[in-house]
């Protein structure tokens, strides 16, 4: 069994796409995940699975598809790589409030070509590591430009956003 981090894209966004957390959880544990948790109602969920990374995030698909009717893309990592992501902290120097420090959570790494495409940000900061992208939006998720970016486009990957509270409180959710 492999503790993990799954994150899901979309969830409880509108009111077609609501995702209860109690049913979530009901769901994942009759699929023969152990250990299910979840945090807020944004779709975190911490988990132990006998499952691959790639098949745990086809089961979960399938799991919110079956028993919420919609599609919501699911980014996994296991506990240890969330603590990575925790340790790395690239822009832990210049990002001074946890609320408007976000980390995107990629399926895969972007390629070469699109990272050396992307622009220069105005305002805040950005890196890309691996399969994550940390952003610092100063003036916060609204307002600054550089969390208006199309990032899906520009690194040729969709991903799923997490703010720095909850980045840490799911790492500690998984143990890490």
């Amino acid at each position: 069994m492999t503790r993990y981090v799954v994150l899901l894209r979309g969830s409880n966004v509108g009111k077609a796409r609501q995702v209860g957390m109690a049913e979530l959880r009901e769901t994942l544990t009759a699929r023969g995940h152990e250990g299910v948790r979840t945090h807020l109602r944004s779709g975190n969920v911490v988990l132990d699975s006998p499952l691959g990374e790639a098949a745990l995030a086809r089961d979960v698909e399938a799991a919110v598809q079956e028993r919420f009717g919609f599609l919501s893309p699911v980014v996994v990592r296991t506990a240890e790589e969330v603590a990575a992501v925790v340790d790395a902290d690239p822009l832990g120097a210049v990002a001074t409030d946890p609320a408007r420090y976000l980390v995107t959570f990629l399926p895969r790494p972007p390629g070469k070509e699109e990272i050396a495409a992307l622009p220069p940000a105005d305002v805040g900061e950005y890196r890309v590591v691996g399969r994550e992208l940390y952003l610092w939006l100063p003036d916060g998720v609204a307002n600054t430009p550089l969390a208006a970016w199309d990032w899906d486009t520009l690194l040729g990957v969709p991903g799923t956003a997490r703010n720095w509270n909850t980045v840490r409180k799911v790492a500690a959710l998984a143990g890490v």
